[in-house]
């Protein structure tokens, strides 16, 4: 098996380093889309909340169906917007997914909700129905449904559930953007959708940025103020329209001080143009993830996430459960091997929120979800982007098959 030349970043490997490390970043940016950054750097003024960030809005919007969209700061600010919108509170019930991001839950609970935590599908690893309906009571006011991995969850059944028990539904789609259900955009079944464009996300602005979606015609209008410090536009028939003032200070939900979660033109205009290849970079990352879980179908060892009947996967990230007990090897000893022999960084993702020392101190530690345990306990993720090369494919896909083979001889 010959080792790629270069690294991840094209320099030439150094003795010792990784062959394929775990990457901080999931885009490599095109020229074009440098120069789009470059020139708002060069003349944009202003370089926040100016014609950038109201033309990603619209794109993401016509991209989503029309949905009003918001951008900011962070996936966690937007989940932050969605906790208050929805007017969670002390004595109300959220369900989260025990196996996500933690950022997933951490709103909610500042807003003082008690976490109910849904298991996962053992197959698909995101909640279902049906781990969704084993934890409704007469306090369930949100359900949290995350994407997770980029497969988008079946959400027919979820909101027939909504339907019949009068919850809202948030979308977590931070690793989903672009898949679908039954033809829909991921972030369009429920009633908030959350967006993240982290350095390590498909679509990436710069490092940090998010996006929220609303349905409701009030949400929408109270967003721009709660996203940023209360500023809402001027009417445009105001009697001293020469006062040269831009936004009014007119802000009000009791007992919420608006935040400042704003995001920079610079980002705002990456992220217009990297939606227009958002479609060909995820059908790259798809054929890239299905050739390797198709490769590896020799190795009954790995099993990958299943992909339910109407669902599509973005394929953020490419994880995968590892069942070594017929040989007595573990999760951790594929891991070890990866790491030492072959210079592949694995890494174990999405600790079960349940066993957060944080969240057990607030009295959310306890769950039932065989599930999650079982999954994460025997879990890997493998460095997979969508920029890499034919030869970086290859050697990844011959290195975790011979680690498994290793592993099989004793």
């Amino acid at each position: 098996m010959s080792r790629p030349r270069a690294s991840v970043t094209g320099t030439p490997l150094v003795e010792g380093e990784y062959v394929l490390p775990w990457s901080g970043r999931g885009v490599q940016y095109t020229e074009d889309e440098i120069g789009v950054v470059a020139d708002v750097m060069r003349h944009a003024d202003p370089l926040t909340q100016g014609k950038y960030l109201q033309k990603f809005e619209e794109v993401f919007s016509a991209y989503h169906r029309g949905i009003p969209a918001f951008a900011t700061s962070s996936c966690a600010a937007a989940l932050e917007l969605a906790a208050i919108l929805l007017g969670i509170g002390p004595g109300d019930e959220v369900i989260i997914p025990a196996h996500t991001y933690v950022a997933s839950a951490i709103p909610f609970a500042r807003r003082g909700a008690r976490l109910v935590w849904a298991d996962i599908d053992s197959r698909t690893r995101v909640i279902t129905e049906e781990t969704v309906a084993a934890r409704l009571s007469s306090k369930t006011k949100a359900v949290v449904v995350v994407h997770l991995y980029g497969l988008n969850v079946p959400m027919d059944g979820i909101m027939r559930l909504s339907k019949q028990h009068g919850f809202s539904v948030v979308e977590d789609c931070a690793q989903s953007l672009g898949a679908s259900y039954n033809g829909q955009p991921s972030g369009t079944h429920g009633d908030i959708a959350c967006y993240s464009f982290h350095a390590q996300k498909n679509l990436s602005t710069l490092g940090e940025g998010g996006m929220i979606t609303v349905k409701s015609p009030e949400h929408a209008r109270i967003v721009p103020g709660l996203r940023h410090n209360g500023h809402r536009d001027y009417p445009a028939d105001r009697e001293d329209y020469w006062i040269p003032a831009m936004v009014d200070v007119d802000f009000d939900i009791e007992g919420v001080w608006p935040y400042n979660f704003s995001i920079g033109e610079a980002q705002c205009a990456l992220g217009i143009k990297l939606m227009e290849r958002l479609d060909e970079l995820n059908r790259r990352r798809f054929r890239t993830a299905r050739k390797v879980i198709d490769t590896l179908a020799d190795c009954p060892e790995l099993q990958f996430q299943e992909i339910p009947e109407g669902s599509t996967h973005a394929y953020h990230l490419l994880s995968v459960m590892y069942d070594g007990t017929k040989v007595h090897a573990t999760r951790d000893d594929l891991i070890r091997l990866l790491s030492t022999k072959y210079r592949v960084q694995a890494v174990v993702q999405y600790y079960p929120l349940y066993r957060y020392p944080m969240l057990v101190k607030a009295g959310m530690g306890e769950a039932d979800c065989p599930n999650t345990d079982h999954f994460f306990d025997n879990m890997l993720s493998l460095p997979f982007y969508e920029w890499y090369s034919e030869e970086q494919l290859e050697y990844l896909v011959a290195s975790v098959r011979s680690a498994v083979y290793a592993l099989r001889k004793g």
